[in-house]
């Protein structure tokens, strides 16, 4: 970049209030998404780009005009839904594109569809990516006795992520403890209820970087061998978020996963395939665990997932020696090729 003026990057992020009430232990409040964003373009500016932190709340139309304005080279996206069901995070994508700026991660299509989880199940299952047995949409009470269940079964809303709506009671053995779930998940989430076999063999997070060529960084094991015994092997809410928790503080990360070259292969196939059928682009993490026969199973596509540095996929690529500024660096490099088959309608806006 010595001969030109530096790249000028446009970090967006929400600032919209949360769905739920924040408390000190949430490691996903407000104030963590501010530092992470803020270290974030702390880390860009480090290898020689310009960069301006862009905040949307309510006023889709100000951070329309505020873009035009500034006219970056390219938006580096870490928009993020906090209200319950909303898909804003695809609107969001979907308006950068049709403005004509180059943007990181997955297009607008492929964050819809993965939000939609059973949506984005059917897909895969379609597409022949192995998912659990008895996947369902629930959108009642009475269509649990629709279907013949292989118990447990693990429950959770249709339309959200980062664990939300999943905890203790997710898991669930009989089918009035299915009712009771998918009537408080109605309830309170106001959406369908996304029903699945529980699978008991190994959980995996798959994470993936790269445009036209796709790279699997080194697997990482979800680790629930210190929980207790009643307390189900699930990366629920407060595994991921609640620092007080239980099961936060006896959940780790096994990075890399010891796992044999036959079965790495194969997550690594199946992941690259889930990822390509549903349009990611740029980085992802494909979430996969084990039957019990061994065989893996895709529960669920991310497509932008955290980049917070030192965990989650900046944990898998620093085992290839990719340190975290070289990170952000390489995703706004994919970004520039463009997704695959996308065309640029550049829509004046003003």
């Amino acid at each position: 970049m010595k001969n030109r003026t530096p790249y000028h990057v446009a970090l967006i992020y929400n600032a919209g209030a949360s769905a739920t009430p924040e408390v000190p232990e949430d490691s996903s409040s407000t104030g963590d998404l501010q530092r992470m964003i803020r270290l974030m373009a702390r880390a860009l500016r480090k290898v020689g780009y310009r960069v301006t932190i862009v905040s949307l709340a309510n006023d889709l139309l100000a951070f329309q005009r505020r873009l035009h304005r500034l006219k970056p080279d390219i938006v580096f996206n870490q928009y993020d839904d906090v209200v319950h069901g909303a898909l804003y995070e695809m609107r969001v994508a979907a308006l950068v594109q049709m403005m004509g700026f180059p943007m990181t991660g997955c297009p607008a299509l492929a964050l819809g569809l993965s939000r939609y989880k059973y949506m984005s199940a059917s897909l895969l299952q379609g597409a022949g990516v192995p998912i659990p047995s008895n996947t369902e949409l629930l959108e009642r009470i009475g269509d649990v006795d629709r279907c013949r269940w292989q118990f447990p079964v693990i429950v959770q809303p249709s339309r959200e992520h980062a664990g939300i709506g999943i905890a203790r009671d997710s898991v669930v053995h009989s089918k009035s403890a299915l009712r009771q779930k998918v009537r408080q998940i109605l309830t309170e989430f106001h959406q369908p209820a996304l029903a699945q076999r529980f699978l008991p063999g190994r959980e995996f997070n798959v994470s993936i970087l790269g445009g036209r060529k796709l790279n699997v960084l080194p697997l990482a094991e979800v680790d629930y061998t210190r929980l207790p015994s009643d307390i189900p092997p699930i990366m629920s809410y407060a595994a991921k978020w609640m620092e007080n928790s239980i099961e936060y503080q006896n959940t780790s990360v096994i990075c890399p996963a010891a796992v044999t070259p036959e079965l790495a292969r194969e997550i690594s196939a199946i992941s690259l395939k889930a990822f390509r059928a549903v349009g990611g682009w740029g980085y992802g993490r494909v979430d996969i665990r084990l039957d019990e026969a061994g065989r893996p199973c895709v529960l669920e596509v991310n497509c932008n997932p955290s980049l917070e540095e030192g965990v989650a996929l900046a944990r898998s690529a620093l085992k290839t020696g990719m340190d975290y500024p070289h990170l952000l660096q390489h995703i706004v490099k994919i970004a520039m090729e463009g997704p695959s088959f996308d065309v640029g309608i550049g829509v004046p806006m003003f």
